[in-house]
């Protein structure tokens, strides 16, 4: 195969057509579409990715990688919480107790739940807590509430406030529901509304005392792992002897939220990934009028000496430096709008919605080989038709006629 007449045809025919000027048009936006196609798939799969990271990092935090939980309100013991200690020394165990309260401070009042936890073990899982909490020393009735509802109440440093519990206390001849003043030490933002809103702590002494609950006696235990979808398979079969206890993961939690997100994903891939087709077509369209008006010049190549498989390879090779040149320069323009996107202001979120102010990018090298897989396919696809078209000119016929 002489590879020397293939690329100095290659070389002749990319050059600009002035007696056709529409074919070369026709590449030139072939090659535009390309690299616009490639380059809005890299950015919007960096951001979809970016965004479902923001928020898996935000509900892992406040949701807990694992949280064990009693299925019959039971409650859990100490010693078990001793023994998932020594049996998995890497994990780190914070147990709680939880109920639902009603906060109230002057004439304002907000619902949400009261979380009764150990200070110190607390902050070793919890980030968004320990920012709270840190530097501070904190007694038994001293509540963190989320920014949400420090804000509508307007608490300050050392307000106290009300609580009033779902648990009744026997009052005559009428229950009335169990009241705590606590002493309000600080807030957190986790970003989310739903927690910031809605969650508090104190310590889980208070509550044991306010719902009068033995001294080993826990609702749960919320446990932090680095590889909490291997985990929790060894922490289920450390329950097996507890039928009346369970586990959970974060992501089993939020199931229908993820999927979603995964479900847009795809589609997005997809739809976008149409554009490179569509841009693909002008490839066929430029090869195609290329062969048309190059008849003349294949015919002479095929009865000099010139194979068929030369042939193709001039047009499959034309139409891959289009596309692969489209895709090269697709590439370097995401990456430079992700570069953009993320140093400079150039889109703000609302960050009381979306928790973050900034856009989110996070590019995963999976979604970047299967832009550059998708894209090689399509343009090589796109190139093969109009290169067998170019073999099967009638020689004779096109030199009779020329």
């Amino acid at each position: 195969m002489n590879n020397q007449l293939i690329n100095f045809i290659v070389k002749k025919y990319l050059k600009f057509d002035k007696k056709n000027p529409f074919i070369s048009i026709s590449a030139i936006l072939a090659f535009i579409g390309v690299a616009v196609g490639v380059m809005v798939l890299i950015i919007t799969m960096a951001i979809m990715n970016g965004t479902a990271k923001e928020f898996e990092n935000k509900l892992f935090t406040m949701n807990y990688p694992l949280s064990i939980y009693s299925k019959f309100d039971n409650g859990i013991n100490h010693s078990l919480l001793e023994e998932l200690e020594k049996k998995f020394p890497k994990l780190k165990f914070s147990p709680y107790i939880s109920s639902q309260a009603i906060i109230q401070h002057d004439e304002k009042m907000s619902g949400g739940l009261l979380f009764g936890v150990d200070f110190k073990r607390e902050a070793e899982i919890n980030s968004i807590y320990k920012k709270a909490v840190k530097d501070k020393v904190l007694n038994k009735y001293d509540l963190i509430t989320g920014m949400g509802i420090s804000d509508k109440l307007f608490l300050y440093d050392n307000s106290k406030v009300t609580m009033y519990f779902t648990a009744l206390n026997p009052s005559g001849f009428t229950m009335m529901p169990k009241m705590k003043r606590f002493n309000y030490s600080g807030s957190f933002r986790s970003g989310l509304n739903a927690y910031d809103n809605s969650y508090m702590y104190t310590s889980v002494e208070a509550l044991r005392t306010i719902l009068r609950k033995s001294d080993d006696y826990y609702d749960g235990i919320h446990i932090y792992s680095d590889d909490a979808f291997n985990d929790i398979n060894l922490i289920q079969k450390e329950l097996s002897d507890y039928p009346n206890i369970g586990i959970v993961g974060w992501w089993q939690q939020n199931g229908n939220f993820f999927s979603a997100m995964a479900l847009e994903k795809k589609a997005l891939f997809i739809v976008l990934m149409l554009i490179i087709l569509v841009a693909s077509l002008n490839i066929i369209s430029s090869l195609l009028m290329t062969v048309m008006s190059r008849r003349k010049e294949i015919a002479l190549l095929l009865s000099m000496g010139a194979t068929k498989k030369e042939i193709k390879k001039i047009f499959l090779k034309l139409g891959i430096v289009i596309g692969f040149s489209g895709i090269a320069l697709g590439i370097f323009l995401g990456f430079f709008g992700m570069f953009l996107l993320d140093n400079f202001n150039i889109i703000s979120l609302p960050a009381d919605v979306y928790g973050t102010s900034k856009l989110p990018l996070e590019l995963d090298m999976i979604d970047f080989i299967s832009i550059l897989i998708g894209s090689i396919m399509i343009v090589l696809l796109s190139s093969y038709y109009p290169a067998a078209k170019a073999t099967k000119i009638d020689v004779i016929d096109v030199l009779r006629n020329e």
